[in-house]
């Protein structure tokens, strides 16, 4: 959601709070600020891009080497510019950013009126900053005892970074449920909401934990918890370059990103898979092996494309492994009273590693006995260091918003670890597994034949660009990829699309199909084939339009649809892998021909840390 980013050193400020918000755009947002310490704290804020700030900030003073920085995506108060943040206090004591959610804020606010102050904004954060310097002054303490008194009483999630007007030679950041990370340098430091805006500098990070609090001067770091316990900090390599965050030659990171999952699949799949095809290896689980190979159920708990991806290991699971599985929404899972056993195996899977409610999910299930496994992609995020063990995907920086490579490096991860879990509980038998290793394998070359098809995929997307609706069927492990589909059409060209079993079409959404109702159907042979062509043909006697992914060679659904997109021909339980890249591919150019912020798209957010 929100991004933070901060610097104190000896160089100055500004271009690196302005790069450093640059770099924070794919997070999603609608404002931006910074407030520079020199002397006094100037801060600049406004409602729109980091470019819209700059300009903003024209030729006024940015001296200072002290500064933090934030793109707000707003959630207390609607987008403009005295919402934006910093936000300072009403006696100009403290100056703050802010990434979170404070839920107990109308109370504070209450007895913050009732003690004199005013308030400019709608935000929680101006109560936070109001409420850190009312305890300041009252009970004449220093700024990190402020910090920490008002931590202790405030309910909810944050990562903050905060400047005292009479301590300017200090920056207190503090994290709660919203990540925050410490860049080291010689006699400098850097923090941010993740490493993206500080790797230019420093390949040296700490990973703040929930409830830490670091003190930081340009020679020194303190980290401590809220209670004042001393915390020991830990440095870790962040493998991370400059390449990575880089759009290349490619007109968005979207379409960057939607090329680079034969590299990302692999990668995936790299040191995992022996020489000759014939086993896989899954060390980040290796540990809690025995109770996966005996769990009695898998409970899946993710959100948004990682919950598609998790459906697809639905069927994955209950194949092979033969073991029961339930996937859920982790922002509905957290607020029931979900009956979790010491003997269920619960798989949180979060591109990002900071996702707010698959966190929750987590640490719920994890105090009622069960086995956490993680799927992530961020190293050293939040889920990886909250889980028993795991799988990174390995799958590079995700910049785009609509995810394309970590939905297909998920799916992936999910397919090893239900191939092994099926071969250890005897249920996948030697043959099937070693040519479902196999197929993996050859999964990146089939995908860049699907790529190289782009232009004819780009035809087919302009004859639909300007659809209000669209309908995405699919059977079997092809449901989820429809539900993929239409949810890269809606987030970024605003199409509404709802993805559909082919099958429930007949209760209720046929009753939409016309001549301008373009129906996506995911048909490769599979054994619901003839099934889904009974499909095609009930939308084709209605006058939809059909466009069709198929396997290579097919003809009797040629002969139906308005349109075929091929696919190389797979096992049907690879199949998700080489189908959801046209979808992908056809939806990217739609957005684009409809003028859409294909990257950024509107009221979007790349990592959702907040609820």
């Amino acid at each position: 959601m929100c991004g933070i980013v901060a610097y104190i050193g000896e160089r100055k400020a500004y271009p690196i709070l302005i790069k450093g918000l640059q770099r924070l755009e794919y997070r999603g947002y609608d404002s931006a600020g910074v407030a520079l310490v020199n002397g006094s704290i100037n801060s600049y804020k406004r409602m729109g891009k980091v470019k819209d700030l700059e300009e903003f900030v024209g030729d006024s003073s940015t001296d200072g080497t002290i500064g933090i920085g934030h793109t707000r995506w707003a959630t207390h108060g609607e987008p403009n510019d005295t919402n934006a943040h910093p936000h300072t206090s009403m006696n100009g004591k403290f100056t703050l950013v802010h990434n979170g959610i404070i839920e107990n804020y109308a109370h504070l606010k209450k007895e913050l009126v009732n003690r004199g102050y005013d308030f400019k904004s709608e935000t929680d954060t101006e109560v936070l900053v109001n409420f850190i310097e009312n305890i300041y002054l009252e009970q004449k303490v220093d700024a990190e005892l402020a910090v920490r008194v008002a931590l202790s009483k405030v309910v909810g999630a944050y990562g903050l970074v905060i400047s005292c007007a009479d301590e300017k030679d200090k920056l207190i950041a503090a994290r709660k449920g919203s990540p925050l990370v410490i860049g080291v340098g010689q006699n400098e430091y850097f923090l941010g909401s993740d490493a993206s805006p500080i790797i230019e500098y420093t390949d040296q990070v700490i990973y703040m934990n929930d409830e830490d609090v670091a003190i930081l001067t340009k020679e020194d770091l303190v980290l401590k918890n809220i209670q004042n316990d001393a915390q020991k900090p830990k440095i870790q390599k962040v493998e991370l370059t400059i390449d990575e965050i880089d759009k290349g030659d490619y007109e968005h990171y979207m379409l960057k990103e939607i090329y680079e999952q034969p590299t990302s699949i692999m990668d995936t799949i790299r040191g995992r898979i022996t020489m000759d095809k014939s086993k896989i290896f899954l060390g980040g689980i290796n540990d809690e092996m025995q109770k996966l190979t005996t769990a009695k159920r898998i409970i899946i708990v993710a959100c948004g494309t990682s919950w598609h991806a998790g459906m697809v290991g639905e069927y994955l699971f209950e194949e092979f492994a033969r073991v029961p599985v339930e996937v859920e929404y982790a922002s509905e899972f957290r607020y029931r009273n979900p009956v979790i056993n010491s003997d269920d195996v619960l798989i949180a899977i979060s591109q990002s590693g900071e996702t707010a409610d698959t966190l929750a999910a987590i640490k719920m299930a994890k105090e009622q006995g069960a086995t956490i496994i993680g799927i992530c992609n961020v190293v050293g995020s939040s889920i990886p260091r909250e889980t028993h063990a795991g799988v990174y995907t390995h799958a590079g920086v995700e910049i785009g918003v609509a995810s394309t490579k970590a939905f297909t490096s998920q799916v992936t991860a999910l397919m090893m670890m239900a191939f092994t879990i099926g071969q250890k509980r005897g249920s996948l038998y030697d043959e099937l597994y070693k040519q479902l290793i196999n197929e993996l394998t050859l999964v990146p070359e089939k995908i860049k034949t699907i790529l190289e098809k782009t232009a004819d995929i780009k035809d087919i997307a302009s004859l639909y660009k300007d659809a209000n609706n669209a309908l995405y069927l699919g059977r079997g492990y092809l449901f989820p990829v429809a539900l993929e589909g239409a949810l890269k059409l809606k987030e970024i060209s605003y199409i509404h699309a709802e993805g559909y079993p082919a099958a429930e079409m007949k209760h209720g959404p046929i009753a939409l199909i016309d001549e301008n109702m373009p129906v996506f159907v995911v048909a490769t042979k599979d054994k619901s084939y003839e099934k889904i062509v009974s499909n095609i043909q009930e939308v084709k006697a209605r006058n939809g339009k059909v466009i069709a992914v198929v396997t290579e060679g097919d003809t009797t659904i040629k002969k139906m649809a308005d349109h075929v997109i091929e696919v190389p021909d797979c096992h049907e339980a690879i199949a998700p892998l080489l189908t959801v890249i046209p979808l992908q591919i056809i939806s990217y150019h739609i957005a684009v021909l409809r003028g859409c912020d294909v990257d950024q798209p509107r009221n979007l957010a790349k990592s959702v840390t907040v609820e």
